[in-house]
């Protein structure tokens, strides 16, 4: 029996530094995989969490911006055209010469 016993605990110290041995290479695989992930993310020009939450609050800043504008801009033209205009109405120009002559055309 006392045979039985020392095999039993052999095998159970095998099975233990295998199990140690495994999650020795998990980890080495799982930290190598990391690495090349973070590698090909690097390469592809990709922008981190942070600057992309600070660009977005950039373009929500101008939104709100343009769209003040705009409010702006419609209530002054709603301002012009409520009102007569005091100046004179502009002279129209001079028709140009139709003919490579210069003479003017003449209306009937």
């Amino acid at each position: 029996m006392q045979t039985s016993n020392r095999f039993l605990d052999d095998i159970a110290k095998m099975a233990n530094g295998a199990a140690s041995a495994v999650t020795g290479v998990k980890g080495d695989i799982e930290g190598m995989a990391r690495r090349r992930l973070e590698k090909l993310l690097s390469e592809q020009n990709l922008v981190s969490r942070d600057e992309f939450e600070a660009v977005k609050a950039v373009a929500a800043n101008a939104r709100a911006a343009q769209e003040k504008l705009e409010k702006r801009l419609q209530e002054l033209e709603a301002q012009l055209s409520g009102q007569k205009p005091a100046q004179k109405p502009a002279q129209k120009p001079a028709k140009k010469p139709t003919k490579k002559t210069g003479q003017k055309t003449v209306k009937k």
